[in-house]
């Protein structure tokens, strides 16, 4: 019973057999374009829409699943290639499981009648000819053979047969109906007992390689077809969420939501984009560069333990590890230390990469795992994750680096000093060279390198830390912040902060933000102190610790990308702008 089927499962080279995955260079010219007088269409679209209405009408091409007659193909777990296989694994090599039970090449009957399994996915390879079809159906958990052979389907002619497999192309959506067996060799696949049934047609050749950059990210859903690696990211994504979610979950914080349009982008120093809204003429809004201020709000209110995990939006350049859009995290806690806030960082890294790891692994020994087939290849990263990380205190590591103090950073002439600090150490000047930016210029100088396995670089001067605490360095006597920055390969990852919770203090350090906004131009939409969080932290904020790290790059890190754009789903801004404005 099918020997020869169950000796040569995959005989895609045999005359006779038409292949269904021709091969055929991906161009981006268009598929069609409408114009007032003709529809001009790409020859292949034409000769296969041509190919759909002579065998029927196009709608019936895409029909609607009935909830009585396809209720497997509703349930996605049993309608998949880790249920074939799961069925499979009961039977021996060479048997095959029916309705009438599990049988043997012999013939040998067992008594275990099983339903047919139901497969439906995307056609990925295989051959078609006059009286048997061999299919390869890719699903998100693995892929699986179907065989159907006319000779083994019940009441079926062979015109039925032809005219129901004519059709078959790489990249269709098809479902299959069968009995799981197993080759000698332990191979698995479906016999098929009914005819195939299209799903949905793919009305263009997928290409078999697609490796121009520009090309794959204005084409994601190609990308995808073509490149099943392309997928990683999508997945290591869900993977550094769930992780963030779950350790803050039952560490006993509450998830919340706050606006994304306001009059003041706040919580951060950066450029924001501006709107209107039709309800409020005449107002101008931002979109949120941070959560920031609302959350700090929440603690106010009596919230204790509050994290958020969503968009924010930053009006600046496109490089390699910055989008104007992008996925922030941030979680705020009552009484937190910054010593609390950098253990529990290394805790969440910890959790993370054991995840992601796991999920590697599970690709690797378990097929059938869930998503695990498209993380095969996925790179493993090398970290020491070891608590305590390594940490550098920012002014005696930068000194101890530059072999030279820094200036007294609260005079007058501290910008004046950097200056010619600088000009002695022949560093190139940032542009618009406020007492900030010149400090960011020299900690990414000498400080960043340092930091290939985690590192936190502490206590910042306090001209970069306007929102947080401040205190007189025991060992310098500068006045720094109640700041740490985790960078892991030369690269920041997260910021955590004691947070100021004087509204005296924080208005002092407010005007002073505003002092460098003028020089850089720069700032969060706001002109003036925003008198709406002073008026909040009146009601007594107790003292804080926050958090917050860039979801995209933790997704970058784990899933070896130094692209932002490779681990967006339609990539930066320049190709989501490409996307919507359609083809020309």
């Amino acid at each position: 019973m099918f020997r020869h089927l169950i000796q040569c499962p995959r005989p895609y080279l045999f005359h006779g057999f038409r292949r269904v995955n021709a091969s055929r260079a991906f161009s981006q010219a268009p598929c069609f374009r409408q114009t007032e007088k003709s529809r001009d269409v790409t020859h292949d679209y034409e000769k296969r829409v041509a190919q759909l209405q002579a065998q029927r009408p196009l709608v019936e091409c895409y029909p609607r699943l009935s909830s009585r007659e396809e209720t497997p193909l509703l349930d996605r777990k049993l309608c998949s290639a880790a249920h074939v296989h799961t069925v499979a694994n009961e039977i021996q090599n060479g048997e095959i499981v029916t309705q009438h039970g599990s049988t043997t090449l012999t013939g040998m009957l067992y008594y275990d009648p099983k339903p047919a399994v139901p497969v439906a996915d995307r056609i990925r390879q295989g051959e078609v000819s006059s009286k048997l079809v061999f299919v390869d159906i890719q699903c998100e958990d693995g892929s699986i053979q179907v065989v159907s052979q006319l000779g083994k389907l019940t009441d079926i002619s062979p015109s039925q047969f032809k005219d129901s497999t004519r059709t078959i192309r790489k990249g269709d959506w098809y479902s299959f109906s069968g009995w799981p067996h197993k080759t000698q060799r332990g191979e698995v696949s479906l016999l098929a007992n009914q005819l195939p049934h299209l799903l949905s047609p793919s009305l263009h050749q997928i290409p078999e390689t697609l490796d121009d950059a520009e090309t794959r990210a204005r084409n994601r859903h190609v990308d995808m077809l073509a490149n099943p690696s392309s997928v990683q990211p999508l997945l290591v994504r869900h993977h550094v969420v769930q992780a963030l979610r779950n350790h803050l979950n039952k560490t006993e914080f509450i998830e919340v939501t706050t606006p994304l349009l306001t009059a003041g982008a706040g919580g951060a120093v950066a450029r924001p984009f501006e709107t209107e809204a039709t309800e409020l003429e005449g107002q101008k809004l931002n979109l949120r560069i941070a959560p920031e201020l609302w959350l700090k709000r929440l603690i106010v209110g009596g919230m204790s333990r509050i994290y958020e995990i969503g968009p924010a939006f930053r009006n600046e350049g496109v490089d390699a590890t910055h989008n104007p859009e992008f996925t922030i995290c941030e979680f705020y806690e009552a009484c937190a230390t910054l010593d609390n806030l950098m253990t529990k960082t290394e805790v969440l890294l910890r959790e993370m990469k054991q995840r992601i790891d796991e999920a590697r692994a599970a690709a690797s020994s378990d097929p059938k795992s869930p998503g695990s087939s498209r993380l095969k290849g996925l790179p493993e990263v090398t970290l020491d994750i070891q608590s305590p990380f390594k940490r550098l205190e920012f002014i005696p590591a930068l000194e101890e680096a530059m072999k030279t103090p820094l200036p007294d950073l609260s005079t007058p002439d501290a910008h004046e000093d950097l200056l010619s600090l600088f000009t002695a150490k022949n560093l190139d000047i940032p542009s618009k060279p406020t007492l900030p930016r010149l400090l960011d210029a020299l900690a990414a100088h000498y400080l960043e390198p340092l930091c290939t396995q985690p590192t936190f670089i502490t206590h910042h001067p306090a001209a970069l830390s306007p929102l947080s605490k401040h205190f007189p360095c025991p060992h310098t006597g500068q006045t720094i912040a109640a700041r740490a920055e985790l960078f892991i390969f030369g690269r920041e990852y997260a910021n955590m902060y004691e947070e100021e919770n004087s509204p005296f203090e924080q208005r002092r350090k407010f005007l002073e933000q505003l002092r460098y906004r003028d020089v850089d131009g720069e700032g969060d939409g706001v002109k003036e102190v925003d008198e709406s969080y002073l008026e909040a932290l009146e009601w007594g904020m107790p003292p804080t610790g926050g958090w917050g790290c860039g979801v995209d790059r933790l997704v970058m890190l784990f899933s070896g990308r130094e692209r932002m754009s490779e681990v967006l789903a339609f990539g930066s801004l320049r190709n989501v702008v490409g996307l919507g404005t359609g083809r020309k």
